[in-house]
């Protein structure tokens, strides 16, 4: 499997189709590398599409999955993320029927097998928690955008741990400056690797609540029946595709340059049509193909036949794209890395 590597990682629960292995058995494979499997409880809003769920379908084998699962995984050693990590939870937002469904859930996956940590967006999920679970880290998610010590401090009295905001994966200057803080006031730190969205997407907090209200949004009559995301629009169009380049993904090759700042990354695989492709790529820190193939979301149909090669990254990719003052529309790096590195496939 390739050189070991001091990076572990956290990885997100997709429940198996009929007919596909369980999920369980992804982890087992590279459990010596994996930390954390963080997971959505069923029919609840989170940061992707409820679990269990699909248009009034229900598939009643969904918790069995999911439970038997988590058993398994626990077992190996690894620990259990549970996410509330909805943009919004409308009427609920503030309520005793919220606060009450949380700790029953916890109570519940306490009871079977123990959970390690909770992942929220929402700071009054985080207050309930942080109150009545004493062993649980409350983690801030990276939908929460915290990229500041002032955004740390404000809710350090909720939060044990953070994930840093995605759009500074690339500025080490502010990487190590939170990292002292982080450390000075025993907060965990976090970084998720292979976000495939735009940086500082304008649409994101309209896309999130969407995400949060799904369920309901898909069981009405909607006059867009494309993905509302911006970034599908906006890389139909082929002189943004350099935007692609400017986002905050991190190859695999370059982990290696955050050991030290993290000891834990999260790869995006709840969506993804491959984890074990994702999972071993970070594990190797090496990949040799498409880079999309690694993101979560892709964009990969919106190329038209054309692959971001991985391989064929200069060799100071990495030390540019981290010391650049981000000032992308005063610069044309990125426009001539992509030149070097889109590749037209199947013609």
């Amino acid at each position: 499997m390739g050189a070991k590597v001091k990076m572990k990682f956290a990885i997100g629960y997709q429940l198996p189709d009929e007919g596909e292995q369980p999920f369980a058995d992804v982890i087992r494979d590279f459990k010596e590398y994996i930390e954390e499997v963080y997971f959505s409880w069923l029919d609840m809003p989170s940061g992707r599409a409820p679990l269990g769920d699909i248009g009034g379908v229900i598939d009643w084998e969904a918790q069995r999955k999911l439970e038997k699962d988590l058993e398994v995984i626990k077992k190996m050693g690894i620990k259990l993320d549970l996410l509330f990590n909805a943009n919004c939870y409308g009427k609920y937002s503030l309520s005793r029927y919220l606060a009450n469904l949380i700790c029953s859930t916890i109570d519940y996956l306490n009871g079977k097998f123990g959970l390690d940590v909770v992942t929220t967006t929402s700071l009054m999920i985080a207050k309930v928690v942080k109150e009545n679970f004493k062993d649980i880290d409350v983690r801030a998610s990276v939908n929460m955008r915290i990229g500041t010590i002032n955004g740390m401090q404000y809710v350090s009295h909720l939060f044990d741990s953070f994930y840093i905001q995605r759009e500074y994966n690339r500025d080490f200057q502010r990487i190590k400056e939170i990292k002292e803080w982080s450390d000075l006031h025993n907060k965990g730190l976090y970084l998720l690797a292979n976000s495939g969205c735009m940086t500082f997407c304008s649409g994101q907090t309209f896309h999130d609540n969407l995400v949060a209200h799904e369920k309901q949004i898909n069981e009405m009559t909607n006059i867009n029946k494309e993905s509302p995301a911006l970034c599908w629009d906006y890389y139909r169009n082929k002189n943004n595709w350099v935007s692609i380049l400017q986002s905050s993904w991190i190859r695999p090759e370059d982990i290696k340059n955050y050991q030290g700042y993290f000891s834990t990354m999260k790869l995006a695989t709840r969506m993804h049509a491959n984890p074990s492709k994702v999972i071993q790529a970070y594990v190797e820190q090496k990949f040799n193909g498409n880079l999309l193939d690694l993101l979560e979301p892709s964009h990969e149909p919106l190329l038209l036949g054309y692959i971001v090669d991985n391989s064929k990254f200069p060799h100071d990719w990495f030390e540019r794209v981290t010391k650049c003052d981000k000032k992308c529309h005063k610069c044309n790096y990125c426009d001539s890395v992509l030149k070097q590195v889109l590749a037209r496939v199947g013609f």
